[in-house]
């Protein structure tokens, strides 16, 4: 059976960190296409184990924690309900940022849900060491989830960012819209058995 060497490993990686596609590392390192992938999920648990191991106890000031969008085989409108049942559709990944030190204490792969969003807070409560300043975006399942993960023991604002669209003309067509300002809004809890009070500033 044959193994790739460190070396083989390491020129591998180091050109998927880069942004390479597979196929063009197959055509670069001579590896098949199904080596680099059996690779790659490696080397996926082996640095989520590190880090759910390793991250622990974390003295971050601020963090900032947002949803990337993104979709396996196909778009969620374009799926059947049979590619839906086999994990096709909209995908979303969960990220906590220090912005300090750029780390990332925490993220959780799933969808833009209450569930998800209960989850992802829990997990980033145990991972730190002291209270912290918390920015996320508007969106409303982050209210029950940060409550429910660190009560009163959190410093917690919502910075919801305003889009506009950018000039229309063919050379705009696909330009990202234009963000035209922010609302803040400071989140506080009286106590768990109160309800919340919201002050926007």
């Amino acid at each position: 059976m044959n193994k790739l060497s460190t070396e083989e490993r390491t020129q591998i990686v180091s050109a998927l960190v880069e942004g390479n596609s597979m196929r063009s590392i197959s055509r670069m390192t001579g590896a098949s296409r199904n080596t680099i992938d059996k690779l790659l999920c490696d080397l996926g648990r082996a640095c989520s184990d590190y880090q759910d191991r390793a991250f622990r106890n974390l003295k971050s000031k601020r963090l900032q924690c947002d949803e990337i969008w993104s979709f396996v085989q196909a778009k969620e409108k374009n799926c059947s309900v049979e590619m839906k049942k086999k994990g096709a559709g909209d995908v979303w990944t969960w990220v906590a940022l220090d912005p300090d030190t750029r780390l990332v204490p925490c993220w959780f792969i799933g969808q833009r849900d209450a569930g998800c969003a209960y989850h992802f807070m829990h997990d980033l409560a145990e991972r730190l060491a002291h209270r912290v300043q918390l920015t996320t975006d508007g969106h409303r399942a982050y209210l029950s989830a940060v409550e429910d993960a660190f009560g009163a023991g959190i410093d917690y604002a919502m910075l919801q960012k305003i889009y506009g669209n950018s000039e229309q003309g063919p050379e705009t067509r696909y330009s990202p819209a234009i963000c035209m300002g922010a609302r803040k809004a400071v989140i506080q809890w009286q106590s768990r058995s109160q309800s919340r009070l919201y002050v926007v500033r």
